[in-house]
């Protein structure tokens, strides 16, 4: 009996340990999206603002994103999944553009999901915001926000989202080529184990083309 038992923990721990599988942990992307350098293995999370999961995430994926080797680049891409998503990618790519990124990415988290400050789909209640954090005119924010720059961006968000083949936010998506998220890997812990397994896997794809 005690061996019969032995075996079976030996089998769940090995099921444990096993490595992650395709089609469960993580998927292909619909499309091979294309990276902003070739030379780097990139790593792109696809997120929202408004998304609880995602603030929830962000600080375990900050302090793993500065442990990333040299090899790796990190950058976000918001999702854009629907229309009403739109206001809050309008805000990062206007953030972006007014070099208020470090400052105002994790304050405007924090409006959202700590002080309920207004919603995520205020277009008006955001520029006012930014306007008001970021001590600028309210006429520049709102022309940078609604600008054809910030619009492209939009258009060009929702394409990598479409091409990923993501149902959600956050996404984890490796080299252009495979995602994961915390519902796929079970947990946020679980998705960057996974990310760290896929970039794994991309580096040795590279290293075998050269």
């Amino acid at each position: 009996m005690k061996s019969f038992v032995a075996a079976v923990l030996m089998l769940f721990a090995s099921l444990a340990a096993a490595e992650p599988q395709p089609g469960f942990d993580y998927m292909q992307t619909q499309a091979v999206i294309p990276t902003d350098n070739p030379s780097k293995i990139e790593v792109t999370e696809l997120f929202w603002y408004g998304c609880p999961h995602c603030f929830q995430l962000e600080p375990t994926l900050n302090a793993w994103v500065k442990k990333l080797p040299k090899d790796v680049a990190f950058k976000r891409i918001p999702g854009l999944p629907r229309p009403d998503w739109a206001p809050m990618a309008k805000a990062f790519y206007t953030l972006e553009a007014l070099g208020l990124t470090e400052k105002l990415h994790q304050p405007l988290f924090d409006a959202l999901h700590k002080q309920h400050l207004f919603l995520p789909n205020d277009e008006a209640a955001t520029v006012d915001w930014i306007t008001k954090q970021s001590g600028l005119d309210r006429k520049k924010v709102e022309e940078t926000f609604n600008s054809f720059s910030v619009n492209t961006k939009l258009m060009k968000a929702a394409q990598v989202f479409r091409a990923s083949g993501a149902t959600g936010v956050p996404t984890l998506i490796i080299d252009g080529r495979y995602y994961t998220s915390s519902t796929l890997a079970g947990g946020n812990e679980q998705a960057l184990k996974v990310a760290d397994y896929l970039i794994e896997k991309v580096r040795q794809e590279k290293a075998q083309k050269r």
